[in-house]
């Protein structure tokens, strides 16, 4: 039988501990080194990320100045940060801190909720790393605990890490807490596209839309000049919800050519960033923009990423009541099993699958 031993890396935290350079397949190509290293440092954003207040926006006789702020963000750069969001500050913290817990325990503690059956079938949920495709794939500085939290009845316990004893039930009500956020900027977007019903975008979700919570955690790395935390990608979800690390930078965006370094937020702001499957949805009015994220020589970096999909089984196409005789579908129908299935597919070599979902005749 063929060696296969290349599809299951050692968890990144692991190496770090252990190696004084990166493996040679977490670095870029060498044709791409001296371009990227240059670009590292990101450059400074040309105005700060618009900020909105959730509150007024959500408020009953709505907030213009908020919506007009609202549709800026979306039609610049495609995420946003928000605030007056009503999920408590404790509860936040206190998650983020038992998922540092988590990450610092024993690996053999971790390997419990391993991401792999069996030691070697790649499955969505638990600890461990993104899929590796081929021998050729560049891999990204970062382990990740990754866990379907919604619909609720669906969850796989097995896969949540019982220690520390609080994780669990934080998690629970952090996934609670957010629910309201998303469902009320959904319902301003669609206010936004002048769609008659204002469930219009929640209505895409069918019956079993789904909540992945994705714990990122970034080790320092020896050549940050050469290794990435996460490779260029653009979200696959509807919307997500991002806490990042109020004390370490590394999130960047790509926009007309160049990348910007996003810096970190304190006081329990959220960053709110569109998917490509509301891209599909709105027929190409938001746009999911491309991002990465960045390693730092010194410090750990964590952030936790909150994806909101569709069922598995409904298909992500234009809302019909965007399309006219000059405003036809731009994009193809997909079913979001396949379009997950897809964007792994695509992830690994470098690509977005929306780009192969575009109709000719844009």
């Amino acid at each position: 039988m063929a060696d296969e031993s290349w599809r299951l890396p050692s968890t990144v935290q692991e190496l770090a501990a252990t190696v004084q350079e990166p493996p040679s397949r977490y670095l870029v190509p060498k044709q791409e080194q001296d371009r990227l290293s240059d670009q590292l440092t990101g450059a400074e954003l040309p105005e700060p990320v618009p900020t909105i207040d959730l509150g007024r926006l959500l408020a009953p006789d709505g907030d213009d100045e908020e919506a007009a702020k609202l549709r800026s963000a979306l039609q610049s750069w495609g995420f946003f940060l928000v605030t007056e969001h009503g999920i408590e500050a404790p509860l936040m913290d206190a998650l983020i801190a038992a998922s540092r817990e988590f990450f610092r325990k024993p690996l053999e503690e971790k390997q419990a909720y391993s991401n792999l059956i069996g030691g070697k079938q790649w499955q969505l949920e638990g600890y461990g790393n993104d899929p590796v495709k081929t021998q050729d794939q560049i891999l990204d500085w970062c382990d990740r605990l990754h866990l379907r939290v919604e619909p609720e009845d669906e969850r796989n316990l097995d896969r949540w890490p019982g220690h520390p004893e609080s994780f669990r039930g934080l998690l629970h009500e952090y996934t609670v807490s957010c629910k309201p956020v998303k469902d009320g900027i959904l319902r301003a977007m669609a206010r936004l596209l002048e769609l008659d019903d204002g469930d219009a975008i929640l209505n895409q979700f069918g019956d079993k839309g789904s909540t992945y919570a994705r714990f990122n955690y970034y080790p320092a790395c020896p050549r940050p000049e050469l290794v990435l935390g996460i490779r260029p990608h653009s979200d696959v979800c509807v919307l997500t919800l991002l806490l990042m690390d109020e004390n370490v930078a590394g999130l960047q965006v790509l926009r007309d050519g160049t990348w910007y370094s996003v810096p970190p937020v304190s006081d329990c702001t959220l960053l709110v960033n569109v998917g490509v499957s509301l891209e599909i949805m709105s027929n190409g009015i938001f746009r999911g923009p491309v991002h990465r994220v960045v390693t730092n020589s010194e410090k750990e970096r964590m952030s936790l990423a909150m994806f909101y999909a569709t069922d598995l089984e409904k298909e992500i196409e234009p809302i019909a009541e965007l399309l006219d005789e000059e405003q036809p579908a731009r994009y193809k129908k997909i079913k979001c099993r396949d379009f997950v299935a897809a964007h792994y597919e695509y992830f690994s070599k470098r690509e977005r699958v929306i780009d192969r979902l575009r109709l000719l005749s844009q």
